[in-house]
């Protein structure tokens, strides 16, 4: 089951046994692990789950009665959140938010392609809730990455990768908004640049640039 298709196993199991009338076994032992809390108006708001059934709670999915709206998972029950799960109305799984540094606070955020699997994901590498970086996959490989290195609110850095090798690098140095600085890195170790100091585009090896231009090359 791919991580986007369905409604997390987790809240499943929160939802139905705490919403349906039955008692299988199954049922009767989640119920032992689940402590529900409701509003005033009796509406169901949160639901703590103890997966493990060691008397820690490691997974909290907060409701609008039976509706999922959002989970927290401490997955490996430090006491510390490291997934956030948003659901839309349709009880789909919008997005999943990630703590890469591990201090319990988002900052990258995936999202899924039509088969499920992560086709995006959205990174704050300040921290701070910004998006500056951008991740694309196919077929759970990263393939090309963009990035605003300078917090000025526009890419200026584009990664490709191959096969997860870093394949090039191209950057934007002056601020044209298209890449003046390209590496190339070859499967055997080969390194080539281009460059372009016209700032329409237009890359080309370095030893023609300068020509090109008419100005000294880059240093």
């Amino acid at each position: 089951m791919r991580p986007y298709q369905h409604v997390a196993f987790a809240s499943l199991v929160l939802t139905a046994a705490v919403t349906a009338s039955g008692c299988s076994t199954a049922r009767e032992d989640a119920k032992k692990r689940i402590t529900p809390e409701y509003d005033k108006a009796g509406r169901l708001r949160l639901l703590k789950y103890d997966s493990k059934g060691d008397g820690t709670v490691d997974t909290w999915s907060y409701m609008d009665g039976a509706r999922v709206v959002r989970i927290e998972i401490d997955r490996n029950r430090d006491g510390t959140i490291d997934r956030w799960e948003y659901y839309g109305p349709d009880q789909q799984l919008e997005k999943i938010g990630l703590s890469r540094s591990n201090n319990g606070k988002e900052d990258a955020w995936s999202f899924a392609g039509p088969d499920g699997a992560v086709a995006r994901v959205e990174v704050s590498t300040r921290r701070d809730g910004t998006i500056d970086r951008v991740e694309y996959y196919e077929h759970d490989a990263l393939v090309r990455a963009e990035e605003d290195t300078d917090a000025d609110g526009r890419m200026d850095k584009w990664e490709t990768y191959d096969h997860a090798r870093l394949a090039s690098v191209a950057l934007d140095t002056m601020h044209h908004g298209v890449p003046d600085r390209r590496l190339t890195y070859g499967s055997t170790g080969t390194t080539s640049m281009e460059v372009n100091l016209e700032g329409d585009g237009r890359l080309l090896p370095l030893a023609a640039a300068a020509p090109a231009s008419g100005r000294p090359g880059p240093r």
